[in-house]
């Protein structure tokens, strides 16, 4: 899979599994609506201010984030490793904002509990028809 197909397949996912470390060190990971904006390895996310994976990412940024497709004969993921950041300032929040979002954020795009997590990919795995490979960005 070339650095192009393993972008695209990311931009046609609708779910991604993101993780954080919590304080024991231990993984834990959660189902997010698809990334908001890419731009490379980077990506960009939506949540709240107060979740406990925000205060998971403050301590310890080091993140994994992952992709698949399930189809009836082929299985393909993709696994990014990097950091997450949390963004709060507001030009970044008034990018990423979409009209829906106020179902989650009821005060809006200026909402104190809502927030961008910034994911940079250092490096990465994929898996396709039996086999794996690993890349780097």
């Amino acid at each position: 899979m070339t650095q192009q197909e393993i972008f695209d397949f990311i931009d046609s996912r609708k779910t991604a599994f993101i993780a954080s470390v919590d304080e024991d060190g231990f993984p834990n990971i959660k189902a997010m609506l698809s990334p908001r904006e890419r731009d490379g390895g980077t990506l960009y996310f939506t949540t709240n201010t107060s979740s406990m994976r925000v205060k998971q990412y403050l301590n310890d940024p080091k993140a994994s984030v992952y992709f698949y497709h399930r189809g009836r004969f082929r299985y393909t993921g993709v696994m990014l490793k990097g950091t997450m950041r949390v963004l709060t300032d507001q030009a970044t929040k008034d990018r990423i904002w979409r009209a829906g979002d106020t179902m989650f954020y009821k005060k809006g795009v200026t909402d104190p509990d809502y927030c961008v997590l910034q994911f940079i990919a250092q490096s990465g795995r994929y898996y396709q028809d039996l086999k794996t490979e690993s890349f780097v960005f």
